[in-house]
């Protein structure tokens, strides 16, 4: 690609910002780990909110996105609930509040305030640190890979080298370039300086997306895009089987890659990416930023503001980009993709767009937004995982009495390693497809039995913890290396019913351990489930406490929110092909929803009593 010196331009004056307010803001997280890692929990919930969904705007998910679109049309939209993409919409109902009534620090800490600190209770703290940092490495290393696809289609330079021996490509030139420009700012500043980089980064991201969805629009008609794609194409609804033939269209050999994802059985993949999304949405957040930002919340009530704000900014504008950049592919890089032959890498359509279509300053514009989306989540990883290290491992086991300053030194180091050893991983990494489907499917197969047992039944415990989540970890990993071939979504259940015999077994070996801590949680956080013989002893030892009886309005708001969190999607999509009738249905649906959680919700998010301070 040839840059203009705009362009160019746009993007140093974008790197040399963003390092020089994270070191501005160093200074306020030197303090101690409570500043490092939780920004001293002094930090508005609507930066934290754009803060959380810059950190969700990543490059790699994009470029994925942007592929998917590609081959399945508007049925894409449900492909992200193998995450599932709606987690969100439980948190901010309940599961913030939940958390944030914790006054902790990690999740690794929340553990011990679940379940005391007994043998059990210890092997689950240690379990979720080794949890998270696998996790967060399994990220790292995945941006890695998407950074340095997506330099190396859209910058002009070859970086490629050779050290040692050893080829090192343009690839992964950039993406160390990039990694370590990040890490610089994110080591020194901790907390504060990624929430406020990534406001900054949001604002560039959404204004470039308003940009290219424009050029879009203004480029591509209903009738082009029907012209070189499948009569199924725009339609969102589908049947037990995926009906989306693309043999007689100007891409036939889009098949192959509908073949290889194995998602042409779609009736039952919906099911298991329904029944995978509750149980893995109800088990919470997973031990990394989106967590953080939870815990860095002054309140719970603004911990589910926070939550809720992340929804609503992030879909309309980041899908109308989508969208754009989709369309454009679809009309006017046939040439480019049918040269590919049979093995079209779809997740070069999106910096291959970028390289078509956009004009001088908005491609410069659209480079910056991009490295800022990328930056932002590694920032935002890189940024938690220390946490796990230092305060969980480290100050709790090994040196209770550490100074503030050799903690946040500590912090830095472990920050410096995690990087280090996540690109190490990424040097090796497959496709972008295949680590999110392990991360999505697999990897998170094994979190979740436990963590929804930890939230809603009493009798679980620390030793019940510990063997569901090893349970779970070994059945992943298992099916990980010695069956690679088979669709992660399709073994989930399998590795679901692997955990949850593991939480079984553990719980029953032993008679329940810190009963009295388990009050304290209790009575602490409030959930609802299957807490009969301690809601009874709490309510006996304080007449005044009342039960969370929410259940059925919790139930209701999260199927209002998914619907909300669908329309955002829907709309730009509707819009851009032209659509003017689904377009104007689903933004009477958006609005209807937004009534219903301003009613239902939001209007009692403040009628709920909060803990005290250091409860």
């Amino acid at each position: 690609m040839t840059l203009s010196p705009w362009d160019i331009g746009i993007v140093i004056a974008y790197v040399v910002g963003v390092l020089a307010l994270g070191f501005y803001l160093s200074k306020k997280s030197s303090k101690n780990l409570e500043s490092y890692f939780l920004g001293g929990n002094e930090l508005p919930w609507y930066y934290l909110g754009l803060s959380n969904a810059s950190g969700m705007f990543d490059i790699s998910g994009t470029m994925w996105s942007v592929g998917i679109l590609f081959v399945y049309g508007l049925k894409s939209a449900w492909l992200p609930w193998l995450w599932p993409v709606w987690n969100q919409v439980f948190v901010f109902v309940y599961l913030a509040i939940w958390m944030r009534r914790s006054n902790v620090m990690t999740g690794a800490e929340w553990i011990t305030f679940r379940f005391g600190d007994g043998r059990g209770a210890k092997l689950s703290h240690i379990i979720i640190v080794i949890f998270a940092v696998i996790s967060v490495l399994g990220f790292i290393a995945y941006f890695f890979e998407g950074i340095g696809k997506y330099c190396t289609s859209i910058l002009p330079w070859d970086m490629a080298f050779d050290f040692l021996g050893y080829e090192v490509s343009s690839a992964r030139s950039y993406a160390l370039i990039i990694c370590g420009l990040t890490s610089l700012y994110t080591v020194k500043g901790g907390m504060h300086s990624v929430v406020a980089t990534e406001v900054m980064q949001f604002v560039i991201m959404t204004i470039a997306c308003i940009g290219v969805g424009i050029v879009a629009y203004n480029m591509v008609t209903a009738e082009q895009i029907a012209a070189v794609v499948p009569d199924t194409w725009d339609k969102l609804w589908f049947g037990w089987n995926l009906d989306l033939d693309w043999s007689n269209s100007a891409f036939p050999q889009v098949n192959n890659k509908i073949a290889s994802d194995g998602f042409d059985l779609f009736g039952i993949l919906f099911i298991l990416m329904v029944l995978k999304g509750v149980f893995a949405s109800v088990a919470g957040p997973v031990p990394s930023y989106d967590m953080q930002r939870i815990l860095a919340t002054k309140t719970p009530a603004e911990a589910a503001k926070m939550s809720f704000l992340t929804v609503c900014v992030l879909y309309i504008p980041r899908y109308f980009m989508i969208i754009g950049f989709a369309v454009l592919a679809l009309v006017f890089l046939g040439p480019e993709l049918m040269a590919m032959g049979d093995s079209i890498d779809f997740e070069q359509v999106l910096p291959m767009a970028i390289n078509k279509f956009l004009p001088v300053g908005l491609k410069g514009l659209m480079l910056a937004g991009f490295l800022a989306a990328f930056m932002g989540t590694f920032a935002a990883f890189v940024n938690s995982a220390p946490a796990y290290i230092v305060n969980d491992i480290y100050k709790k086991y090994i040196n209770p009495g550490a100074p503030d300053k050799k903690l946040v030194q500590l912090s830095i180091l472990s920050s410096l390693a995690l990087v280090m050893v996540g690109i190490a991983f990424g040097f090796n990494a497959g496709s972008l497809n295949s680590l999110i489907l392990w991360l999505s499917s697999s990897l998170y197969g094994g979190y979740v039995a436990a963590n929804v047992l930890k939230w809603v039944w009493w009798r679980f415990s620390g030793n019940g913890y510990f063997w569901g989540m090893l349970f779970g970890l070994i059945a992943s990993t298992v099916k990980f290396i010695f069956f690679p071939n088979y669709v992660d979504i399709f073994v989930f259940p399998i590795i679901f019913a692997f955990a949850f015999l593991g939480c079984i077994i553990g719980t029953y070996m032993e008679p329940l351990p810190n009963r009295e801590q388990i009050k304290t949680f209790y009575k602490q956080t409030k959930p609802w489930g299957f807490w009969g013989p301690i809601k009874k002893e709490v309510m006996e030892e304080d007449p005044s406490f009342v039960p969370n009886m929410d259940f059925k309005r919790d139930s209701f708001n999260v199927v209002i929110g998914i619907i909300w969190q669908m329309a955002q999607v829907l709309i730009p999509m509707y819009f851009m092909l032209r659509q003017d009738t689904e377009m104007v249905i689903w933004s009477a649906v958006l609005i209807l929803t937004s009534v219903l959680l301003k009613k239902y919700w939001w209007d009692n998010l403040e009628k709920a009593p909060q803990p005290p301070k250091g409860e």
